[in-house]
């Protein structure tokens, strides 16, 4: 019976090495005998922490360059699927918004090599809030050359139908007065007016008609959108203390 004195491994019982009383490692699981640090409260060799502290990533000014830089050409990704969507089908869902959110909030701890804090959640929340917004520019042109084409084609109806008369010797039927032309306006101004509209433009159905259930609806999964952008770029946080003196 001698092969039963070595009891049985327990998996759910700590097995600590060492002698009884030491302190381990939460890392590397090696006893502690002289001085420790805590890691997000966490009780860490002294060669553990210095290795998590030179590999822990810094909030410098380049890293958060490199984050707004990420998070920008995410934010465009996000605008062109949003406004692409809603030309081919028609339809303005605010769905979408949740996806350019989680894109610009994963692109932003890309481009920070996962450095996170308030700033970059300020970030994150702008652009994400400016790509669902300016995509209903897009979608503004694309339907505005759709009815200035049907325009166009409905006045060449209506001189075709001019000339039939005059042909045939019917009387001509009076038409309005073309428009006055409209005063020029510089290109700058037109941007910058173009710019506000299209930032303005969640809230254009509310001033417009008041508001809807759809509109609510839109808005609210526009915010959870901001949201995730928020969450996500809140980073990692972790704490580094110490040393302290062992007690064993």
């Amino acid at each position: 019976m001698a092969g039963f004195s070595n009891p049985t491994p327990q998996f759910g019982t700590a097995e600590y090495i060492g002698t009884p009383g030491n302190d381990l490692c939460q890392l590397c699981h090696q006893p502690i005998s002289a001085d420790y640090y805590r890691v997000n409260n966490a009780m860490a060799c002294a060669a553990c922490a210095e290795k998590i502290h030179s590999e822990l990533a810094k909030d410098t000014r380049a890293a958060y360059v490199r984050a707004l830089a990420y998070g920008a050409g995410a934010a465009i990704a996000g605008l062109i699927l949003y406004a692409t969507f809603a030309i081919v089908t028609g339809i303005m869902i605010g769905y979408i918004s949740l996806a350019v959110g989680w894109m610009v909030g994963k692109a932003m701890m890309k481009g920070s090599g996962g450095v996170g804090g308030r700033r970059y959640q300020i970030a994150a929340v702008l652009l994400t809030y400016a790509a669902v917004s300016m995509a209903a520019i897009p979608v503004w042109i694309h339907f505005a050359g759709q009815h200035k084409q049907q325009q166009s084609e409905r006045q060449t109806l209506e001189e075709e139908q001019r000339q039939l008369e005059a042909e045939s010797g019917r009387p001509h039927t009076p038409q309005p007065e073309p428009q006055p032309a409209r005063p020029h306006i510089a290109f700058g101004s037109w941007l910058v007016r173009l710019v506000l509209l299209g930032l303005a433009s969640p809230f254009l159905e509310f001033w417009g008609r008041g508001p809807s259930l759809s509109w609510l609806i839109g808005l609210v999964i526009l915010f959870v959108g901001m949201r995730f952008a928020w969450r996500i770029t809140e980073g990692l946080p972790l704490a580094i203390s110490g040393p302290y003196h062992s007690g064993s």
